[in-house]
């Protein structure tokens, strides 16, 4: 029964719990030794954190015996992305420029889960400081792709999406900043869900840039999600997914730059995933969104001027243990003046009032989730223009939804690593669930 386990979703692992068909402890002891003997675990676990896991998992246990669980996902074991502080447990970013750091206390997310009786497995790796969506970290450890071993996994969030790809979490938890949570998840065939800014915590997480940090779960379905987003929130209304439908579900397809040089494979995963959802009986109507060139343009100096600011001291002081590829993208920041930030970041303001109006008939707006299929690791190593060509051109779509501060779901599609995104409008994630809920079951029809 154990190996079930490993692949089941977090919700039907807590529902097992629920029953007394599942021992919270034996389930984290399965979970422990999978992430602990997996020829790929030391690429995607920086820590296992197997004491407080078996401690955390015995607690559940004695909760659920005396019929008082503390949510639905109590007793089940998940993964943490290395820049979520925990205690006692170095917790470093991905970056040599934090070597050593070992945090007090519990980043506010990690505590509202541990509340809700999730039990922390371990830590994950990323790209250095999460600034690139690729997932290749040379200072550390790069995690293959579920799909394609030679090929990267995608990131930031690269070893949140991986263990629960390989069966090593039931669920993992990550960030996004420009796509760091649907890009790894899109290319493992993953649920992915991008929150709205400040809806999750960002106290004890190390931030990138923090007006565009979030805090979201990759796990194996839209249910999970929800469950999870609860648990990190600390809010015990969890959304309500039941008897979703697509009837009476309007999406817009966005045209406008979103579609452009896809991958002959994302571009079939897309529009069979989009046949299916017609079908299914949603509404599809494509629009053009004409501002979306310019609001790109825009990422340069807001996502890097953002970054630089927030770590040129630790940067400049030992600049030599960073990956050059993320130490010049930093150093991007420097090249912008302050006018030229405080006219993007308005420009931006203005850009986004604007998107509402136009994605305001519509339930969610669909694109693919990248453009392009996981790139090879090895020639990421050797070969720069394609490192930063394939950094970029993977993050466009996603990073739309960061620039106009709108949550994010991706879901996978019928062609591997080429998933799903719906963007909807910002603090909707309720909707979004119970919408993506009803994508989920048209898809997988």
């Amino acid at each position: 029964m154990s190996d079930a386990w490993l692949t089941a979703t977090a919700s039907d692992l807590g529902r097992g719990i629920n029953k007394g068909e599942i021992d919270p402890v034996a389930l984290t002891e399965t979970y422990l030794d999978a992430a602990e003997s997996h020829e790929f675990g030391p690429r995607i676990f920086t820590h296992v954190t197997r004491d407080r896991a078996m401690i955390e998992a015995t607690a559940a246990k004695a909760r659920a015996d005396a019929g008082l669980r503390n949510s639905l996902l109590d007793g089940v074991p998940i993964s943490w992305k290395d820049l979520v502080d925990t205690a006692g447990i170095e917790t470093v970013s991905g970056s040599d420029l934090l070597k050593g750091r070992v945090p007090v206390a519990d980043a506010k997310c990690l505590q509202n889960a541990t509340h809700a009786g999730l039990v922390c497995l371990g830590k994950t790796h990323l790209s250095e400081l999460a600034f690139s969506g690729l997932g290749y970290n040379p200072v550390t450890q790069t995690p293959p792709c579920v799909n394609n071993h030679d090929a990267v996994p995608g990131g930031s969030s690269s070893g949140a999406a991986t263990s629960v790809a390989f069966h090593l979490a039931a669920a993992g938890i990550g960030s996004d900043t420009g796509g760091s949570v649907r890009i790894p998840a899109a290319w493992n065939d993953l649920v992915g869900l991008k929150t709205t800014s400040t809806l999750v915590s960002l106290a004890g997480v190390v931030p990138l840039a923090e007006s565009f940090d979030t805090i979201g779960p990759l796990c194996r379905s839209v249910e999970d999600a929800a469950q999870l987003l609860g648990a990190l929130t600390g809010n015990a209304a969890i959304p309500d997914l039941t008897n979703a439908t697509l009837a009476g579900r309007h999406f817009a397809i966005c045209k406008t730059s979103a579609l452009e040089d896809l991958d002959d494979s994302v571009a079939k995963g897309f529009e069979t995933a989009v046949a299916k959802l017609s079908a299914g009986g949603a509404k599809i109507t494509e629009i053009e969104i004409p501002f979306l060139p310019e609001l790109l343009s825009l990422s340069p100096v807001l996502f890097s001027v953002e970054a630089y600011a927030q770590w040129q001291t630790e940067i400049e002081a030992n600049p030599d243990v960073m990956f050059p590829e993320i130490l010049e993208r930093f150093r991007g920041g420097k090249n912008f003046s302050g006018v030229e930030y405080v006219t993007a970041q308005k420009r931006m303001m203005q850009l986004r009032q604007d998107y509402l109006a136009v994605a305001a008939p519509y339930d969610a707006i669909l694109l693919p989730s990248s453009p392009i299929l996981p790139p090879n690791l090895e020639r990421l190593k050797t070969d720069s223009a394609y490192y930063q060509r394939s950094n970029l051109l993977t993050l466009r779509n996603t990073r739309i939804g960061n620039l106009l501060g709108l949550c994010g779901l991706t879901l996978p599609t019928d062609i591997p690593s080429a998933g799903l995104m719906a963007m909807a409008a910002p603090f909707a994630e309720r909707k979004l669930l119970r919408v993506g809920a009803a994508m989920e079951a048209a898809l997988n029809a």
